[in-house]
């Protein structure tokens, strides 16, 4: 288990460490033309250059009073049709404004105009297709996390989207139910592009999930968590490796708002959309909050805890029982990971208790049976560094090499389950690992048996300074090239990346 010593460590390791690379892709808070992703610089650095003059500390902050505006529920998509057994979607990638701070508009990069992103429900054997237009003038890429997808539709790092075209994602659903996200991810920009809000959910479900008498409805809210940077005009700054400088936090792309909920449970499916910030989430009473999932769906049994931690793109779904305290009262979700003015970013929301309600929810004792971990073919590991020579540009590296789309780093046999054992190789920089194509089990974390956060299906999983996971996962679904990388969206960028290939 990791101490809460250790956790702090590593978010101040993330302010003090890999924040010696100031690598800047752009000029602060513009969104400039990009050229091809293939033409981008071995230094990784945006060819509109790096010399751009540091606006100064956020300013959010100032601008927005905590727990004023109220927390936005995404829009749910419509499918375009639902012909065929197949549900389709249209969706626009286009430049927009939105209004995350009072009294100011703010540019951001959006899918159908939203921010945040929108939510696409979709359920286990019925497919979904999205056609994705791209409005913007930079390619880009669409992934769908944690999603069992065939290759062409993974959404990889070089399989781009030019400016102006349109292209069809199909997405088979033949997976179990999970809280998934799909996000940009063109190489070298998608720190940029998911940083100014190329971020959408898609949650899925199945009869199983659909049988539990988990709250539903109104009572299941989707909460992406992220961290931001502003302007004294409301822009949103961009500069890579920059968390000591975004201390506003958003929830659903507001600065600490408030939620009016009644006084029942509610099902919340937290996610960590930021680039580089971890979250260690609890009420501010250290009330209790019940865990009963995780990436890849639900636990085999919830478990209560007073503490969820999320590194970039883990998600937990929690489920807070609200009728423990008063109508009138209210209690704030905090955050206790730095960096950054506790009293900005050691606040996240505030829940405030507005009216009692009948609640016919419950949370079993049992919630699924995940599969039984077979004989695995064959062990590998995989090491994660970033490194920075005197002079240099800061390098991404994966087993010492950074990021080659030409390269195949690991050849798997499809069909077969593998051992992996990924080891963070830096002292001082915390970093996670994000598997495409499968969800995985974590086996063992520094040599002990994961908790039971850890003990469902996951896609991402946290290294702290000097640790080391093993986890195994099942290649039986898809063939062809697929990546592997750190999900410090900042570190991929800088080319800690790999690529697998399941033939």
């Amino acid at each position: 288990m990791v101490t809460r010593r250790r956790m702090i460590g590593a978010a101040l390791a993330t302010g003090g460490g890999v924040l010696l690379m100031r690598t800047t892709l752009r000029p602060a808070a513009s969104v400039a033309p990009a050229a091809s992703v293939q033409d981008a610089t071995a230094a990784h650095t945006h060819p509109t250059g790096t010399d751009a003059p540091d606006p100064g500390p956020d300013t959010g902050p100032a601008l927005a009073p905590k727990f004023t505006t109220a927390l936005p529920v995404p829009p749910v998509l419509s499918p375009v049709s639902t012909s065929g057994g197949t549900d389709t979607y249209a969706v626009t990638m286009l430049r927009s404004f939105a209004r995350i701070l009072p009294g100011h508009r703010t540019e951001v990069l959006t899918y159908n105009g939203a921010f945040p992103g929108p939510v696409i429900r979709a359920r286990s054997g019925r497919p979904v297709i999205v056609r994705q237009t791209n409005l913007l003038d930079d390619a880009v890429s669409v992934h769908l996390h944690g999603s069992r997808v065939p290759a062409d539709s993974d959404g990889g790092p070089m399989n781009l989207l030019g400016p102006g075209a349109s292209r069809t994602y199909t997405y088979p659903n033949d997976q179990p139910h999970a809280s998934l996200w799909f996000h940009d991810h063109a190489h070298h920009m998608e720190s940029e592009h998911v940083y100014r809000g190329m971020a959408g959910t898609y949650l899925l479900t199945d009869a199983t999930e659909a049988a539990l008498p988990l709250p539903s409805g109104r009572y299941d809210l989707p909460i992406a968590l992220r961290d931001a940077r502003f302007d004294a005009s409301g822009n949103l700054v961009y500069r890579m490796d920059d968390p000591f400088n975004r201390t506003t936090i958003l929830a659903n792309g507001r600065p600490w708002p408030k939620a009016e909920v009644a006084a029942r449970r509610y099902r919340l499916r937290l996610l960590n959309s930021s680039n580089l910030r971890f979250f260690s989430l609890r009420l501010a009473d250290g009330g209790p909050i019940t865990q009963i999932g995780s990436d890849g769906g639900l636990l085999e049994r919830p478990h209560t805890t007073d503490t969820i931690d999320l590194s970039p793109g883990e998600r937990a779904d929690v489920v807070i029982d609200f009728s423990r305290y008063p109508v009138g009262s209210s209690v704030v979700l905090t955050n206790s990971m730095p960096p950054g003015p506790a009293e900005h970013v050691g606040q996240v929301l505030r829940f405030d208790i507005v009216r009692s309600a009948h609640d016919p929810s419950s949370v079993p004792d049992r919630l699924r049976t995940l599969p039984a971990l077979g004989a695995a073919a064959r062990e590998r590991t995989v090491v994660l560094k970033v490194e920075q020579a005197q002079g240099a540009e800061p390098r991404g590296l994966i087993d010492g090499k950074v990021y080659d789309p030409a390269r195949v780093d690991a050849q798997v046999a499809f069909g077969t389950s593998e051992i992996w054992t990924v080891v963070n190789a830096n002292t001082d920089v915390p970093h996670n690992f994000h598997l495409h194509l499968v969800q995985f089990r974590v086996l063992e974390r520094n040599g002990q048996a994961p908790g039971p956060a850890e003990s469902g299906l996951k896609d991402t999983v946290r290294l702290l300074p000097g640790e080391r996971v093993r986890l195994q996962a099942v290649f039986d679904s898809y063939r062809g090239r697929y990546p592997y990388h750190c999900h410090l969206l900042d570190h991929s960028a800088m080319g800690m990346m790999a690529q697998m290939e399941i033939a």
